[in-house]
């Protein structure tokens, strides 16, 4: 079964070895037919401790580092985004 990848915000960068990742993502209302922006915030482990608040990184799925640290940093592509507000 393939891993999902997904691409977020780091919203908060305090404990060791992990960060906090605010992936949002769209989905269409079943009656509007609008574009809803949906969001939810991911516990990663980041064992290098080398990204920081507001860098766009991506995550993938893995095994279960803690109750709620499921996801583990695939890379960081380096964009820092301004005014990120949670």
């Amino acid at each position: 079964m393939p891993r999902r990848v997904m691409q977020g915000v780091v919203v908060k960068d305090a404990k060791d070895k992990t960060i906090s990742v605010l992936v949002e993502r769209s989905v269409k209302h079943p009656v509007y037919k609008k574009y809803i922006k949906r969001s939810k915030k991911f516990l990663a482990h980041d064992e290098a401790n080398r990204s920081r608040q507001g860098d766009v990184v991506s995550i993938v799925e893995s095994r279960p580092f803690s109750k709620r640290k499921t996801w583990v940093l695939l890379d960081d592509t380096g964009a820092s985004v301004q005014g990120v507000s949670v």
